[in-house]
């Protein structure tokens, strides 16, 4: 007989080999999978333009410096050669990337603080506080379900 598991989001599913399929399956439904998946596939074609941007454009520039591109720089010591440079262009690379990445880490979470912001000036309108007991009572309220203070000639007065 088949056993039943419980899945951390509430669903159940039946082990067998049709159920490891269905418990795969719904792990690789859930949406925060799909969008890890796309991520890394945007992360992948954004390297490949970094890195163009870096072998093609910037070494050659820092190369007209040395005299030669600077992916082309080498070590050779006793028969092995050191490319040293593309060492170099593989940290310019890494630098960028985290340089670029930050800038967009920044703005989303510039974006966030902003949503957050507004979201706490409709709450705060919304409530009031009891001029009696200090607790947090609807901005309508005419009488504390706290303390059954009358309110409105406490809240003209101030």
């Amino acid at each position: 007989m088949p056993k039943r598991i419980n899945l951390p989001d509430g669903q159940q599913a039946v082990e067998s080999t049709k159920g490891f399929f269905g418990e795969f399956k719904a792990f690789i439904s859930k949406g925060n999978v799909m969008d890890m998946a796309v991520g890394i596939i945007i992360g992948g074609a954004f390297t490949t333009i970094v890195k163009s941007l870096v072998s093609d454009i910037i070494s050659p520039l820092l190369g007209l410096v040395g005299g030669m591109n600077f992916d082309q720089f080498s070590l050779k010591f006793a028969g092995v050669t050191l490319a040293y440079g593309k060492f170099l262009t593989a940290v310019i690379n890494f630098l960028m990337m985290a340089f670029v990445l930050f800038f967009i880490v920044k703005a989303f979470n510039r974006a966030g603080s902003l949503i957050k912001k507004e979201e706490e000036v409709e709450e705060e309108a919304m409530t009031k506080v009891c001029p009696y007991c200090k607790s947090e009572i609807d901005i309508e309220a005419s009488r504390c379900p706290m303390c059954t203070s009358q309110l409105e000639e406490k809240m003209a007065e101030q």
